[in-house]
């Protein structure tokens, strides 16, 4: 063989002539067959540590911390050899020098066999081990012979009559592939500045195609155009991994949990072989050096700097988790937050090294995503896995527009089917004695109520009771009379036809809700909760909240507060029409054409829910025209918390000398009556209508103010529907169901009692009528609210006849629904922005319109200093409509940058609201904050809250995103004046009444201004140096 020497030993006949002498023989020559087996398992094990960073071939082994995949024993090794028995000849181990064309697979030929390949200098008889890599020639033993297996048949001489040869022609030796393993090549950094590779140089082209970077795909001077085409493909080619021998494609840095934990397991082949990491454990630096104790590690030499290659780091899930937690959480909540005083430090090993190598892991935003990435590991079942770096440092505006598109919307996805019920029938606000699920279906949906009774048979765990509901199900008396057992409504159901057995089915229409304690659909929450779907282009969830709306004001009259049985009396803000309207807008004109029926649904729906509900008494108040948020209803909420209205009742509890609890039941069941508190749950009721509860802007006086912001909502139904029969219906819109039409024009006498009313049915509406009722409604507005004095809106007392001028964020609704003049528009922006907008956005109102807080007076969550997203966003659509972009945009900017913010620095939280002086999802008021009670990673965010973050990013640009995602405070991406948070004025003013109460005791030293003042000068420290000797 060219290039090989061989060391040779001949077997005589002598040697194995008789059978005992050759069982002798065979025992003597086991242990020299270990020492060659040995030998070559170390030869094959050692030629993967190569000096030199290696290619993969097909005899890369498993990975170290790869259970059930270690190399081959010597006996399993031996028993995968099975080396044939030589009847003459010589064996030996031939060794090449170093050869470029060598195989990368060490084989043994047996070229006895004469369809085997053998070379002139391997004789016949010759076993031969070949070996890639440079060796030094060592004299190897005859393999072991085993008697009972290789002379089964012997002459009376002990020469086997025909050795039974077990090897193949060619055997190669390699250790097993792991199974369902997609693994990471190796990051090669390159030699030189010019990494394409070469024909002569296989290294050359594996390090290319392993280390090339995006931004590198200019090829460089003097490089063939064929080189150049492969620089540019290799860089596409950067997330490739191997499935066995098939190239599959890694998932993306920012793919989802699902695809990036629940595909195959990645792994990486690593550079080295080592130990780090097989306890699950990090490498650890000393907590000493030089005999000094640190607190804080630095960044050592052992901390990898690969520029060419992204970083990846293999990681023990439950270990590292343990010491995340252990180490960072001090509040022990399961969060990483900046309120956590840990080191903010982990380090964590590499991939490529198998942990030898580490990097730190520095920062709450880092170490609280590792913490979420390990959870969502853990949730998949992974126990190790390889993470990237860029995962953990990824764009925070990115990773959370992210979340909410592909992971917190399908979180808040329910649906009233035999899997969901059971999730959607929890509620956290009943405190019936008889905690069971009940679904009430209305009445006249015979096929629904079937479907559920099926349900509630073939699933008894589920203890679920269905319900038929009176056509007057609305009827105050009978929605109190379910306090005692409340449930939930059932919704919209569509028709789909099984492909198998053609029959038609029921199926339940799926929607999503705010989230947390609010496991229901809600009113106006289900709006802008479309608008941040639309926005993520899931269009099929947003035409269901219309769906919904739809089948509620069928059956039950309005679109519902929600869909539970306590909220059957009251509605909640109408959006409806603007949904529908914006949903049909945004299809491509061939797909309108298609979308008319459903349009013609929504509207015709609408103008019942305007007639029947809001257009009526008590809603509307004849003597102005305007409408009120004034529901019908008995006795006290039962939704609320226990305590809720302990400090009302409490008084007229003590008057009858009875307990509070006592006193509730004899007012819920008619036993005591009490017309002041009638009239206070009255107005708490319009509170809830209203959305906003609570707030002192409302309190004890909702029924009688004509608001600003339901009126503004009136007139966009009406401009809506007067745009959409114009032109989308041919100005024409017969309407199927019937009911009593609200009278026009608007006068007492019209609403008197007894008075004829006009049926919906009699004629069809035209968009001219609707139009004259927005003009009646805008200038019944102008008149009523406007105050041209102080260039804002006010909400008008019925009662009063006056306007209530509590300063609320509500007086820019107008600016949405398109009511208010241009004149009105650049009034609002000099007079009310200046007064509601702060460091994160808009308040709700005004501190001077809240009054003072106290123990007696506490805060309260839609007052000033807190900032919903629906104001938001209203604010945001108004100034665009009137071409007031730049308010608009920085507006949106300051709400951005601190839902950002909180989400840095508070392990990815997104609530239900903000204290936008402060900047903190910190709230204290009566509810508390929704949202925020999560255990390593957040699943859902907060329904609304979720869709102002991606409404509101399309109001920045380009480069304010940019901002945004380094969290650039608004006051320097626009040049602003830094706030002056009241924490820090607080602190201010503790800090020096403290030193001044110091002072005057006499505790304190001398004055602040007394004590920083000039150090002495040289020749002052030398006299009084020696005046001091002289003592």
């Amino acid at each position: 063989m060219p290039g090989s020497f061989a060391l040779s030993r001949s077997l005589s006949e002598a040697d194995i002539a008789p059978v005992a002498k050759a069982k002798a023989k065979a025992k003597a020559l086991e242990n020299k067959a270990d020492n060659a087996l040995s030998f070559t398992r170390h030869a094959i094990i050692d030629h993967f540590r190569p000096h030199r960073p290696s290619v993969i071939t097909d005899l890369v082994g498993p990975h170290p911390l790869e259970p059930g995949l270690q190399p081959l024993s010597p006996s399993l090794l031996r028993a995968a050899l099975t080396l044939p028995v030589p009847t003459a000849g010589s064996v030996s181990v031939s060794v090449p020098v170093e050869q470029p064309n060598s195989p990368k697979t060490p084989t043994l030929v047996q070229s006895s066999d004469p369809e085997s390949p053998s070379s002139p200098e391997t004789p016949a008889g010759e076993i031969h081990f070949a070996f890639p890599s440079s060796f030094v020639a060592v004299e190897v033993p005859p393999p072991r012979i085993n008697i009972s297996k290789a002379f089964p048949k012997m002459t009376s001489n002990g020469v086997p009559s025909g050795p039974t040869v077990r090897a193949k022609a060619l055997i190669r030796v390699q250790l097993p592939h792991p199974k369902n393993l997609l693994f990471i090549e190796p990051e090669v950094t390159p030699r030189s500045g010019v990494t394409t590779p070469t024909e002569e140089d296989p290294m050359a082209a594996a390090g290319a195609t392993l280390a090339e970077t995006p931004r590198d795909i200019t090829p460089h001077a003097g490089t063939p155009p064929e080189h150049s085409e492969h620089r540019q493909v290799v860089s596409k080619l950067e997330r490739l991994g191997k499935l066995g021998q098939e190239d599959k494609e890694l998932p993306a840095v920012n793919a989802e949990p699902s695809e990036y934990y629940g595909g195959h397991q990645v792994w990486s082949r690593a550079r080295t072989f080592s130990d780090a990491g097989m306890a699950g454990a990090g490498k650890r630096r000393p907590m000493q050096m030089e005999g000094e104790t640190i607190s804080r590690n630095r960044r050592l030499s052992h901390d990898e700097v690969t520029p060419s290659a992204p970083r990846r780091f293999l990681v023990d899930v439950e270990e590292t988790m343990r010491i995340v937690l252990e180490q960072e959480d001090t509040d022990k909540n399961f969060q990483i937050s900046i309120y956590d005083s840990g080191p903010k430090l982990l380090s964590l090993g590499t991939a490529s090294s198998n942990q030898y190598k580490t990097f730190d892991i520095r920062g709450t935003y880092m170490l609280s995503n590792l913490l979420q990435e390990l959870a969502l590991a853990r949730d998949y079942g992974r126990k190790r896995i390889v993470l990237d770096e860029s995962r953990l440092a990824e764009n925070p505006v990115d990773r959370l527009s992210r979340m909410i598109k592909n992971s917190f919307w399908n979180a808040l996805t329910r649906r009233y089917d035999a899997e969901g019920l059971e999730v959607a029938c929890a509620d956290p606000k009943n405190r019936s004695q008889h905690n069971r699920a009940i679904i009430y279906v209305p009445h006249g949906e015979d096929e629904i109520a079937e479907y559920y009774d099926k349900i509630a048979k073939a699933k008894p765990n589920l203890n679920l009771t269905v319900e038929r509901l009176p056509i007057q199900c609305d009827d105050p008396h009978f929605v109190k009379s379910l306090n005692d057992k409340p449930g939930i409504l059932a919704l919209a159901m569509d028709r789909k036809v099984d492909p198998v057995t053609k029959e038609a089915k029921l199926e339940a229409v799926p929607f999503v809700v705010p989230g947390a304690r609010f496991n229901e659909k809600y009113g106006w929450d289900s709006y802008f909760m479309a608008l941040g779907l639309l926005v993520d282009g899931r269009f099929d969830l947003a035409m269901n909240i219309v769906e919904h709306c739809i089948f509620e004001i069928k059956h039950y009259n309005k679109v519902l507060n929600g869909n539970r049985s306590y909220y059957l009396g009251r509605s909640q803000p109408p959006f409806l029409t603007d949904l529908a309207v914006q949903i049909f807008n945004q299809h491509l004109p061939a797909e309108r054409e298609t979308l008319k029926p459903w349009l013609k649904r929504a509207i015709k729906a609408a103008i019942k829910e305007y007639h029947k509900y809001w257009m009526v008494e008590p809603s509307l108040d004849p003597k102005s025209g305007l409408s009120r948020y004034r529901p019908a209803g008995l006795g006290i909420p039962p939704e609320t918390e226990a305590s809720h209205f302990t400090h009302i009742l409490q008084p007229y509890a003590q008057k009858k000398g009875i307990s509070v609890n006592e006193y509730i039941d004899g007012y819920n069941d008619g036993t005591i009556k009490e017309p002041e508190l009638d009239e206070y749950f009255m107005h708490d009721r319009g509170v809830r209508e209203s959305g906003h509860d609570t707030t002192y802007r409302l309190d004890r006086k909702a029924a009688d103010l004509a608001t600003v912001d339901l009126n503004s909502l009136l007139y966009k139904y009406e401009s809506d529907i007067a745009t959409a029969i114009e032109q989308v219906f041919g100005d024409h819109l017969e309407l199927d169901e019937e009911f009593d039409l609200s009278p026009w024009p608007i006068t007492p006498e019209a609403f008197a009692p007894g008075a004829p009313r006009e049926k919906s049915t009699s004629r069809s509406m035209t968009s001219a009528e609707w139009k004259e009722r927005a003009q009646v409604r805008q200038a019944a507005m102008d008149r009523l609210c406007w105050n041209d004095g102080l260039g804002m809106y006010f909400d008008y007392d019925t009662k009063a006849e006056r306007q209530a001028r509590y300063e609320s964020v509500t007086t820019l609704w107008p600016l949405w629904a398109g009511s208010a003049s241009e004149e009105q528009a650049i009034k609002l922006v000099h007079n009310a922005l200046p007064k509601l907008e702060v460091a994160g956005g808009l308040v709700s109102g005004t501190e001077e319109s809240r009054g003072i807080i106290s123990l007696d007076r506490p805060n309260r969550q839609w007052d000033y200093p807190y900032a919903w997203p629906p104001h938001q966003i209203m604010a945001w659509v108004g100034l665009e409509r009137y071409g007031l972009d730049q308010h608009a945009s920085r507006l949106a900017y300051r709400w951005i940058y601190m839902m950002t913010l909180s989400f840095v620095d508070f392990n990815g939280i997104v609530p239900e609201k903000f204290d936008a002086v402060e900047l903190s999802h910190m709230v204290d008021a009566e509810y508390g904050n929704q949202g925020t009670d999560f255990r390593y990673v957040p699943r859902e965010g907060f329904g609304w809250m979720n869709a102002a973050y991606q409404v509101g990013l399309q109001f920045l640009s380009v480069g304010m995103r940019r901002a945004v995602a380094a969290c650039v405070p608004p006051w320097v991406f626009f040049n602003l004046p830094a706030p002056d948070f009241p924490s820090a004025r607080l602190r201010r003013a503790e800090r020096e009444a403290r030193e001044a109460a110091a002072a005057a005791s006499g505790h304190g030293g001398a004055p602040k201004a007394e004590v920083h003042n000039e150090p002495p000068s040289l020749e002052q420290a030398i006299a009084a140096l020696k005046l001091d000797l002289q003592k």
